[in-house]
């Protein structure tokens, strides 16, 4: 499924061949995110994804930048992430060369000008401005506050208002200096080109240079705090329900991954049958899990009429409770299994998905998984290990809760926060 090659004080290439196909993903992982962070400086990683398209030595403007990939019909984009940045293009694989070569530049060789930097300031504190006025996604930051407490995997990976005005310029220069180095990069490519081509696309681009890699700290201990309420006039309120999980790689993922999948993912999912279509509490309602190269957290949203507040947590907290007491029964576990499986075959057809898949594991994991040896990890758990895995992981004192209410909603929230 892939091939790799680690060049010499250079960047890690891992390639997937897609023979036939026309357009060609290119992904480079940078290992540093906002986990490097201090509170004085939190958002310097977004900040810093934020500038590398303002300019580069090969293309000094945006929109030199942009007309480089959309000139022929591709596109382009970059992440920001807790342990990583990610920058990404698809274009049609005949340009292969001027994919690695913009790819190369955003990272290698941006030209982090002052007075970038001070425009740059303005329009990410609007980015924050405009999601802090979004309930439905800001729930999900109060939540992490609230979770992970004062660190670096609490604090919002843009930053606040605060700190991104605060940002010294060089501080900025010197965390590229530091962190995006040709050796802590991961290239990953999905398309019709062979490694050797990728790796020589790689070699002339991107260049060499080693140096100390950055780490953070260790997780607090979780959760850090129980409850947060933060109250907000919307007619809608917003829930977010969550519990200590499964650190990257432990050997329960892939049974954490199907509890997931019964528990809260897709319109076939218990949380969307039970809470959205037979009790008519919810429109959006559903679970994801997030983990981390230590810890890890499964979380539940629910936005809610206000008056329902209560009842939602305590039907979010019966469904935790079941798959904690009771096994799986045989046919939903075969439809969940066979919903995990048919998905992911159908995202690793698509070049810019196995890209990521690629990079993602090459960058953050133990090992690079095949898609058959993902299918048969899925294939392999049981309903005894999903029990065993909730039995561990549901209890009280792993339970965390955050909710934007209107008014006098959501207060008294706390004392239901007790599984049955």
């Amino acid at each position: 499924m892939f091939q790799r090659t680690e060049l010499p004080d250079g960047p890690r290439v891992i390639s997937a061949r897609l023979p036939g196909t026309r357009s060609l993903a290119v992904a480079a992982y940078v290992l540093v995110g906002s986990r490097l962070e201090s509170r004085e400086r939190s958002g310097m990683a977004h900040f810093m994804e934020h500038l590398t398209f303002k300019g580069t030595e090969a293309f000094p403007t945006t929109r030199a930048l942009s007309e480089a990939i959309e000139g022929v019909g591709g596109t382009s984009n970059a992440a920001t992430d807790r342990e990583s940045t990610v920058y990404w293009t698809r274009l049609p694989v005949r340009e292969a060369e001027r994919g690695f070569s913009v790819l190369a530049d955003l990272v290698a060789r941006p030209l982090l000008r002052r007075e970038d930097i001070a425009r740059e300031r303005d329009i990410i504190v609007e980015e924050i401005r405009s999601y802090r006025d979004d309930p439905g996604q800001y729930i999900y930051n109060v939540f992490d506050e609230t979770f992970f407490g004062d660190t670096s995997l609490g604090w919002e990976i843009a930053g606040d208002e605060t700190s991104v005005r605060g940002l010294a310029d060089d501080d900025i220069r010197e965390f590229w200096r530091a962190g995006y180095r040709p050796a802590n990069i991961v290239v990953a490519v999905a398309g019709d080109l062979s490694h050797e081509q990728a790796v020589d696309f790689v070699s002339a681009s991107f260049g060499r240079g080693n140096g100390a890699v950055p780490t953070f700290g260790a997780a607090p201990h979780l959760p850090a705090k129980r409850f947060t309420v933060q109250p907000r006039g919307t007619s809608q309120a917003h829930l977010c329900l969550g519990v200590t999980a499964l650190p990257r790689d432990h050997p329960d993922q892939w049974a954490l991954e199907l509890l997931n999948t019964v528990l809260g993912d897709g319109s076939s999912s218990r949380l969307f049958l039970h809470l959205r279509e037979e009790a008519g509490l919810a429109y959006d309602v559903h679970s994801f899990t997030t983990d981390y190269s230590d810890c890890g957290v499964l979380q539940l949203y629910a936005g809610v009429a206000p008056e329902d507040l209560a009842k939602t947590l305590k039907a979010l907290l019966r469904e935790l409770a079941d798959l904690r007491d009771e096994l799986v029964p045989p046919e939903e576990l075969t439809k969940a299994r066979n919903y995990a499986v048919g998905r992911l075959e159908l995202r690793l057809e698509e070049s810019r998905n196995l890209s990521a898949w690629l990079g993602a594991q090459e960058a953050l994991h133990d090992r690079v998984m095949t898609l058959d040896e993902a299918v048969a990890a899925l294939d392999a758990v049981t309903a005894e290990q999903i029990r065993e895995v909730a039995a561990r992981l549901f209890r009280d004192d792993a339970l965390s809760l955050a909710v934007i209410a209107p008014g006098r909603y959501g207060r008294t929230l706390e004392r239901h926060l007790a599984l049955p």
